[in-house]
């Protein structure tokens, strides 16, 4: 007998209401099948339909379904019509008595049947074995494959569906789509009792259904840690951008018992990025989802924890403790800290932007949504380095990609090869001194208003898809009361906390702060939250690096 792959998951299944009956297939079924595949049994239509349901969710294979036909409530043909719904890939054998060949032979039609039966079937090896191995090798030849991931079932128009399966995306967490309107949708929903009217449905790959969940409980549900193992650290860093992930790794690999908090997903701005081509050692470039994987890989092979979907809400310095507060309440301390928080794209203000942020309107690269940019019109706005990224790696399926750019022209915030490139494609095209001036449309975005700077004049046009780089903002706010920042939200650090010679008021060494160091002692910044940086991987990396230099010299001398 031919082996069934994935047999440990594969199932076979029975259904029949005598209880003698129903022991003695499943019997006759383990004797020849039980090494390759799980073998199911059921004693009536609806408890099967159960079973069927809970094997969907969890993501098994059901390769075959033996009905009896004379079943109350619900005969065998009933429930294959149903069961069809579930598993349409499973082959459907129908067990009858002679004298019900006539409704067998009806469910052809009705059901699909692959197969009936006559019982008794004595002996097995004669009369069903050899049905069974064709129809397993049926199905085995068929391509429905078993898909251990995580499903997601929503609107492709949907805000919260985009950014669920964004936030799967950036943590490197496999997962499958489907449209709610899709037929595989449907029997997701189905299966999960629900009817499609609260989305998005995440479906974990152990089976267990989420209705519209939010990042923490999807983390833990998916495996991404969210608690810290212990009460206390050597370092604790805030921010899984460059500069977080950077200093996680320099602080494992030299010791530092280290965790890393990342409210969302670890990569930063640069994590979304579709290709970084300047960053030293990749002379073809690299994604930025590529480079946040192996430095988060990195980080927990020297032994770094990593938490996902934790917001930070407060800093306390307690004696030589550094208190580090979350929003649900609990918190973590350490020896020193390293606020790595990066910025945020900046929101844009034009009218129905708001309305239509995650259907068509989005801010940063969002990949996961380029597939279904192919063959369409799609604008830009911003005129810096992650926008011409963007635009580049867009232009890859789109009609056309149409770059929104304030000033005169790229070259006061884009890299020159990326220039160049730009110019060179020919679906890429700069429109300046042009801004949005609103956002149209109904569910999702359907038009733009465009607004020419020097003149005023304005421009309607068609548009299903505007991704926004416009300037990035600080994620600072929570540090207000804190630690000392520039008039913009950035952290002042070093030098910056001593430009009249002195100390800031509060600090209470004998020496001044360290280069990276805050106005807290022990408590350092890297990366673009920190005011003046360079806003590049690069030096992000470098700081991140350096703070921890810096976190060991404020340990030595502790």
């Amino acid at each position: 007998m031919a082996q069934a792959s994935d047999a440990a998951r594969t199932v076979i299944m029975t259904v029949d209401d005598d209880p003698g009956v129903s022991r003695a297939v499943a019997r006759d079924l383990r004797r020849r099948y039980g090494e390759s595949y799980r073998i199911v049994r059921a004693e009536s239509g609806e408890s099967a339909l159960e079973a069927l349901r809970e094997l969907k969710l969890r993501g098994d294979l059901v390769a075959v379904i033996l009905a009896d036909y004379r079943m109350p409530q619900m005969n065998g043909i009933e429930f294959l019509e149903q069961a069809l719904d579930v598993y349409p890939g499973a082959r459907r054998v129908l067990l009858t008595a002679y004298a019900d060949t006539n409704a067998a032979i009806d469910a052809i039609n009705v059901v699909d049947l692959d197969h009936y039966l006559l019982k008794p079937w004595d002996p097995p090896e004669e009369k069903l074995y050899p049905v069974l191995d064709d129809l397993l090798e049926s199905w085995r030849c068929s391509d429905f494959r078993p898909v251990p991931s995580t499903k997601v079932v929503g609107h492709r128009w949907s805000a919260r569906s985009s950014d669920v399966r964004e936030f799967l995306a950036r943590n490197q967490v496999p997962y499958r789509w489907y449209s709610a309107d899709e037929p595989e949708g449907q029997r997701l929903l189905k299966a999960a009792g629900q009817d499609g009217q609260r989305l998005p449905l995440v479906i974990t790959p152990d089976g267990t259904p989420l209705i519209e969940p939010e990042a923490p409980e999807l983390a833990a549900q998916v495996g991404l840690a969210t608690t810290p193992a212990a009460d206390f650290y050597d370092l604790v860093v805030i921010g899984g951008g460059p500069a977080g992930l950077g200093a996680a790794v320099y602080g494992a690999s030299e010791g530092l018992r280290t965790v890393l908090v990342e409210r969302s997903a670890t990569g930063g701005q640069a994590g979304q990025s579709s290709r970084i081509e300047n960053y030293l050692g990749f002379p073809d470039g690299v994604s930025g989802a590529q480079l946040t994987d192996r430095a988060r890989r990195q980080a927990g092979k020297f032994g770094a924890e990593i938490l996902t979907a934790r917001e930070v809400s407060g800093l306390e310095a307690n004696g030589a403790a550094r208190t580090v507060r979350f929003s649900d309440g609990s918190a973590v301390a350490a020896h020193s800290v390293i606020l790595a928080t990066g910025v945020s794209y900046r929101q844009l203000e034009a009218p129905g932007c708001n309305d239509l942020t995650g259907c068509g309107v989005f801010y940063g690269s969002a990949l996961t949504e380029a597939s279904s940019c192919q063959g369409h019109d799609v604008y830009i706005v911003g005129g810096a380095n992650s926008a011409g990224q963007a635009a580049m790696y867009l232009a890859k399926g789109a009609k056309s990609v149409t770059l929104l750019v304030r000033g005169q022209d790229l070259s006061a915030s884009m890299s020159y090869y990326l220039i160049q490139q730009i110019n060179e494609a020919p679906n890429i095209s700069v429109r300046a001194r042009t801004v949005v001036e609103s956002a149209h449309g109904t569910d999702h975005l359907e038009q733009l208003t465009l607004r020419d700077v020097d003149t005023g004049q304005t421009e309607l046009v068609d548009a299903q898809w505007m991704f926004v780089f416009i300037g990035a903002a600080p994620l600072t706010d929570w540090l207000d009361g804190t630690v000392l920042r520039d008039e913009h939200g950035f952290i002042l650090a070093g030098p910056d906390l001593t430009a009249d010679g002195r100390p800031p008021a509060e600090w209470e060494l004998d020496r001044p702060p360290y280069h990276l160091e805050t106005n807290i002692p022990g408590v350092f910044v890297a990366g673009d939250a920190r005011a003046e940086s360079a806003k590049r991987v690069a030096s992000a990396v470098g700081e991140g690096a350096m703070a921890v230099m810096l976190v060991h010299r404020y340990l030595e001398q502790s």
